[in-house]
């Protein structure tokens, strides 16, 4: 239990029954982005109400407002985003962990919950956590969801361990970024794709062998057969699911992350044979990984990149940035008053 006096944050209340948000009001282009005056998140349970100061733009907006993604199961208009960093302004009950004016990271369970792309998210104690004292407040919540991502991948499903031959693909990516990062710190040797501009950048974080997916065919490139493969990708570019069997050894792992990306995966890895495992990856918005993850920022074992920070009103120039697939690091909304 946090034992903090709580503060005065009458300054942070809602000062009446809305608040602004950006929401997709429909299935298409950066046209069904608007910012609009929503009704405040529904606060019931064991749920904190924070006032959010920033919140990271992640890939999932962008195929949910296009029509995949979370598309299929969300009502318009919807509020978008899936991670936040913010201040907590009212605490569910008098001895709860998280007390007005706690500075707090989390990841909602969308589309249970709003998004977070709004002054205000109601969210479960349980996918909460404290931020890390070293992280400003835009770098902090560029983290929880892209994080969390990597660490689900990387340490609950491939179960990373030292000596582990582990290829990540898009490494210079928002969940690629930290994935690399986390691999190396458990202990494995770190092969990940990305372009030349990112390749010294990526050897910094960790990675042992960066291969420039432009101009090299990673499967030739890769001399020796790799434990698990991290398909950050799928087959929606260049078949590089498909393309990264080749390289696992014989009862290798394939983790497929991006929703919908590779639908055939299971049928491909049974008719490669050789006992490969496939799986795709649903992640939970756990406070005690997050707060593992904020040791690690605090004692430096990682970092975040962020790329560009807008404001909600520049929406449409953050998704068409995202869209483009070139962002090193991860992009963030700042909600600060």
């Amino acid at each position: 239990m946090n034992d903090s006096t709580a503060k005065d944050v009458s300054s942070l209340l809602p000062t009446g029954d809305r608040m602004r948000a950006l929401v997709a009001t429909g299935i298409g282009g950066t046209e069904c982005l608007e910012v609009r005056e929503m009704p405040l998140p529904i606060v019931v349970h064991s749920d904190v109400l924070v006032r959010v100061f920033a919140s990271g733009i992640n890939p999932i907006e962008t195929k949910t407002r296009a029509g995949s993604g979370m598309a299929a199961v969300v009502d318009h208009p919807f509020v978008l985003g899936g991670e936040f960093a913010g201040v907590v302004v009212k605490a569910p009950f008098e001895l709860a962990e998280f007390q007005p004016g706690d500075e707090v990271w989390g990841m909602l369970l969308t589309p249970h919950y709003q998004g977070a792309q709004a002054e205000y998210v109601s969210v479960p104690m349980m996918s909460l956590a404290h931020k890390p004292r070293s992280l400003d407040w835009t770098a902090a919540g560029a983290v929880p969801l892209a994080a969390l991502t990597a660490w689900w991948a990387v340490v609950e499903a491939a179960r990373v361990h030292s000596g582990q031959r582990m290829l990540i693909h898009a490494g210079a990516g928002g969940v690629g970024h930290f994935a690399v990062q986390l691999a190396k710190f458990y202990g494995a040797h770190v092969v990940t794709t990305a372009s030349a501009r990112n390749h010294e950048w990526l050897r910094e974080l960790g990675a042992d062998r960066v291969i420039d997916y432009r101009n090299e065919r990673f499967e030739e490139a890769i001399d020796e057969p790799v434990d698990v493969v991290i398909d950050l990708i799928g087959n929606v570019h260049d078949n590089t699911g498909t393309r990264s069997l080749s390289v696992l050894r014989n009862g290798g792992l394939i983790i497929n992350v991006p929703t919908g990306s590779w639908p055939t995966m299971h049928e491909e890895v049974a008719a490669a044979g050789r006992g490969l495992r496939a799986s795709v990856l649903k992640l939970s918005p756990e406070g005690r990984i997050l707060r593992t993850l904020a040791q690690l920022f605090d004692q430096g074992d990682l970092r975040v990149h962020v790329d560009a920070v807008f404001g909600l009103d520049e929406a449409a120039a953050a998704h068409e940035r995202i869209e483009q697939g070139h962002t090193r690091g991860k992009l963030v909304f700042d909600l600060r008053p």
